[in-house]
């Protein structure tokens, strides 16, 4: 039962969080506190993971934690400059940037054939750990000005090749059981600053921001995506699109007509302010489904429950369709009421 004050059905849903945790073992005091807190799910950091026994190990006591074999594990295992797990027990994989260079050189379908491979190399060996969600593939289209957090991350300055390579990655992940999440949702490509280190603001119009919005659009049918801590002062100048309602609402899911389960970036981040209880509200008053908390700070993450609620019977029954899409029915999921 979740740690959120609830009554009735909503009692018997977890709470709207994702967490990290400190190591690579689960301790005592992080068990206990993830059994009463009833987290949706958990993410894994290269901290989290030293060879695959281990990793397993971990995976299962998370689950075991809060006794629900569906709780979703999440890694960011993207290749490149981002990749959790490395050698010598996971391959070294290549920066998405080289598929669209693929593409351009090559044509789109070598390079999707390319993309939608890996993709499913990567998701065989993660969902053989048990880890049932990456944080990939990045639909974000980057602006020759903006901030290399992004770079050689995304496929292509081309929003149609974004689009076409980021269906061949989901396809792939998909076909080894592992959903996908699109990100960073509607578009990280134009900010000038990393969000891990202060709040990007995008001044362009909302007519030049109809590019960035064309991957996520095409890919909208995708079970997860993943908000940008980013202002687009065209929409909302006072707030990034994790905590603006007006984002949430007309962009994500109006206009970019997004209906999938929709997870905050990390909390963590510094382009967000207010203590983590703060945030977590911010997130889920603006229309996020879950918000993720990252840094396995036990003190942090009891601030950021206080934030939380239990997920909504609408946040579940999205929940459900993308353990569907990924063919995962056959676990159980918890009551919706």
């Amino acid at each position: 039962m979740s740690a959120v004050s609830s009554s009735g059905a909503e009692s018997t849903r977890p709470a709207a969080v994702i967490f990290g945790c400190a190591g690579e073992t689960l301790g005592a005091e992080e068990r206990a506190f993830f059994a009463e807190a009833d987290p949706l799910g958990f993410i894994l950091f290269r901290r989290n993971c030293r060879e695959p026994g281990q990793v397993r190990d971990l995976v299962s006591a998370l689950r075991d934690s809060v006794r629900r074999d569906d709780a979703p594990v999440l890694v960011d295992q993207e290749g490149g400059r981002v990749q959790r797990l490395g050698p010598p027990h996971w391959r070294r994989r290549a920066a998405w940037r080289g598929f669209g260079d693929m593409a351009a050189e090559w044509g789109i379908d070598r390079a999707v054939e390319a993309a939608r491979g890996n993709a499913r190399e990567i998701g065989g060996e993660i969902a053989e750990l048990g880890i049932d969600v990456n944080c990939l593939p990045l639909l974000d289209v980057p602006a020759p000005d903006g901030h290399g957090v992004i770079g050689d991350r995304a496929f292509s300055d081309d929003p149609e090749i974004v689009a076409a390579l980021g269906r061949a990655v989901c396809d792939g992940l998909l076909s080894e059981g592992v959903i996908p999440v699109i990100k960073h949702i509607p578009g990280h490509g134009r900010a000038t600053v990393d969000s891990h280190s202060s709040l990007p603001s995008v001044d362009a119009p909302e007519r030049a921001l109809e590019t960035d919005f064309v991957p996520f659009r095409a890919l909208r049918d995708m079970p997860w995506a993943m908000t940008a801590h980013v202002v687009y002062t065209a929409f909302d100048a006072a707030r990034p699109a994790t905590a603006s309602r007006i984002v949430v609402e007309r962009v994500i899911r109006g206009s970019i007509g997004y209906g999938g389960l929709l997870v905050s970036d990390d909390l963590c981040m510094n382009a967000l302010t207010g203590g983590p209880a703060a945030r977590a509200r911010a997130a889920l008053g603006a229309g996020c489904d879950v918000v993720l908390h990252c840094n396995g700070d036990l003190g942090d993450m009891r601030e950021t429950l206080r934030g939380t609620r239990p997920m909504s019977a609408r946040a579940m029954a999205r929940f459900r369709a993308g353990a569907e899409m990924a063919g995962r029915a056959g676990l159980p999921v918890p009551a919706v009421g």
